[in-house]
């Protein structure tokens, strides 16, 4: 406890300063003192910010890795074989956000929102592994960028 609690804990019961700026040391109120230890703990919480998700995000979406959006079409055997399924399963595993959809062309395309290194990972299982019973000949990714913000919530399925 301190003796007089509106008064700098370092101040001498003479009234002489015991720190070694005595210039600056003066009578400090202590709600002076607690605002600025306040001040300096919300600034270094905020330098965690990378380890406290944001509300409604998983971890992996917060580890401070560089958000992207990057499109995808994958060409081959990969319509009627519960391709989207298991690309929306695998997305939503990885915490990824994005949609998929099957075209009128035989293949399967979609976009990839989330951490740089989330995003190449789920980039290397489209290109190799896919559903089960597909066959994927081949996979291209165009207009990936670095974002800002998430665009989506969920990793969706579009038909």
């Amino acid at each position: 406890m301190l003796s007089d609690p509106g008064v700098c804990p370092s101040l001498a019961k003479d009234g002489a300063p015991r720190c070694a700026l005595r210039s600056f040391c003066r009578k400090i109120p202590v709600s002076a003192l607690l605002l600025a230890g306040v001040g300096m703990l919300i600034a270094f919480l905020g330098t965690l910010r990378c380890l406290v998700p944001a509300p409604g995000l998983s971890m992996s979406m917060a580890e401070g890795d560089t958000l992207i959006s990057v499109d995808y079409e994958i060409f081959g055997k990969v319509q009627g074989v519960f391709f989207r399924k298991y690309t929306q399963a695998e997305g939503k595993k990885l915490g990824l956000v994005g949609w998929v959809q099957n075209t009128d062309q035989g293949t399967v395309q979609g976009q990839l929102q989330g951490p740089a290194s989330k995003v190449r990972h789920m980039q290397e299982w489209l290109e190799t592994k896919g559903s089960p019973k597909s066959h994927i000949d081949r996979a291209s990714f165009h207009n990936e960028k670095v974002i800002v913000k998430l665009d989506y919530t969920d990793f969706q399925i579009v038909k």
